[in-house]
C-alpha cells in the first residue's frame, strides 16, 4: 500500500478522541434503531439493473451489520427494529397481486399478510441476523408475535389486516440484552384469537423505543433527515423539537412516508426517549457519524 493511499494517522486519532465522550456517555444504554426496507435498498426483484442493486443492497447491509457491532463492542445496547415495503412490492408484483395503499398504508388482506409475513420474518429479519453475525453471534431474529411483544388490533375494516398497536410487552427483549445478545424484531404483531397483524415499522420502533425507555431512537430511511422544504436537500434540519415536528407536519412541510416516522420520532421522545434520529441509512457509516460525533448528518429530534 502507498503512502498516499493509507489514512491520516492524525485524522484517524481525531476521529477517535471525538467519539469517546460520546461513547462514555451512550455506554450502557439503549438504542432502537429503525431499519428500513428503503435503506436496506430494492431488492433484485424490482425493476431495474438486478445486479447493482443486489451489489447495493449487499453494501448497505453490511456497512449497517457493522455499525451495529460496534455499537455493542463499546458498551451500548443496541435493538434492531426492520421494515421491508419495497420487498413486500416487489414479491407481491411478482406474484401478479396489486399492491394497493390508503392513506400511505398497504391495503392487506389475508394474502397480503402471509406475503408480508414471508418476507420480514421469513426473509429480511433473517438477512439482516447473518450479516450482524458474520462478525460475531450476536443477533437473535423475532417478531412482534413472539411472547406478545406487540399486542395489536385491527385499524380499519378497509385495510384489512394493519394493526394498531395496543401494548408493548419489551420482556423479551430486555431479557436478550441482559444476555449480551441483539434483538433483530420484524414488525409483525399478534391480536385476539392469535391473528397476525401487519404494523407500520416506524410506528413500531418508536413504541418499542418508548417501552424500554431507550436512550436513542434512530431512523435509517432513504432521506438525509427533516428539510423545511422537501425539495431542497440543504434545507435539512439539525436540530428540532417535538413541538416543532408537530408545526411541519400541520403545515403540510412533511407528508407522505415522512409523517410516520417524524410521528412516532416525537411521540417517544415525549413518552421518555431521550433523542431520536432520522438520517440517510444509505449513507456509509451514518449511524455511527450521527452518535459519534459533533457535527452528525441528520436530523435530532428532542422533547
Amino acid at each position: 500500500m502507498s503512502v498516499s493511499s493509507r489514512k491520516d494517522p492524525a485524522a484517524v486519532a481525531s476521529l477517535l478522541v471525538e467519539a469517546l465522550p460520546y461513547i462514555r456517555e451512550f455506554s450502557g444504554h439503549i438504542v432502537v434503531i429503525k431499519y428500513g426496507g428503503n435503506a436496506l435498498a430494492a431488492s433484485t426483484d424490482v425493476v431495474g439493473d438486478a445486479d447493482d442493486q443486489a451489489a447495493e443492497s449487499i453494501g448497505n447491509l453490511a456497512s449497517f451489520a457493522e455499525d451495529v457491532v460496534l455499537l455493542r463492542s463499546v458498551g451500548m445496547l443496541p435493538v434492531v427494529v426492520h421494515g421491508g415495503g419495497p420487498q413486500i412490492g416487489a414479491l407481491m408484483r411478482r406474484l401478479g397481486k396489486e399492491v394497493e395503499f390508503r392513506d400511505g398504508l398497504r391495503v392487506t388482506d389475508a394474502e397480503t399478510l402471509d406475503i408480508a409475513r414471508m418476507v420480514l420474518v421469513g426473509k429480511v429479519n433473517r438477512e439482516i441476523v447473518s450479516a450482524i453475525n458474520v462478525h460475531a453471534p450476536l443477533a437473535v431474529g423475532l417478531s412482534g408475535e413472539d411472547a406478545h411483544l406487540i399486542t395489536a388490533e385491527q385499524r380499519s375494516v378497509q385495510l384489512g389486516y394493519v394493526g394498531d398497536i395496543i401494548r408493548v410487552d419489551p420482556t423479551m427483549v430486555t431479557n436478550l440484552l441482559t444476555q449480551g445478545l441483539i434483538p433483530v424484531v420484524a414488525t409483525v404483531g399478534i391480536g385476539a384469537g392469535a391473528q397476525a397483524y401487519n404494523i407500520n415499522a416506524d410506528t413500531a420502533a418508536g413504541a418499542i423505543a418508548a417501552a424500554l425507555s431507550a436512550d436513542k431512537l434512530v431512523y435509517l430511511t432513504d432521506v438525509s433527515g427533516v428539510q423545511s422544504d422537501r425539495h431542497d436537500p440543504a434545507s435539512l434540519i439539525g436540530q428540532i423539537d417535538a413541538d416543532g415536528i408537530d408545526g411541519l407536519v400541520e403545515r403540510g412541510v412533511v407528508d407522505g412516508g415522512m409523517i410516520p416516522k417524524v410521528e412516532a420520532a416525537a411521540h417517544a421522545v415525549r413518552s421518555g426517549v431521550r433523542r431520536a434520529h432520522i438520517l440517510d441509512g444509505r449513507v456509509a457509516h451514518a449511524l455511527l457519524v450521527e452518535l459519534f460525533t459533533d457535527t452528525g448528518v441528520g436530523t435530532m429530534v428532542s422533547p
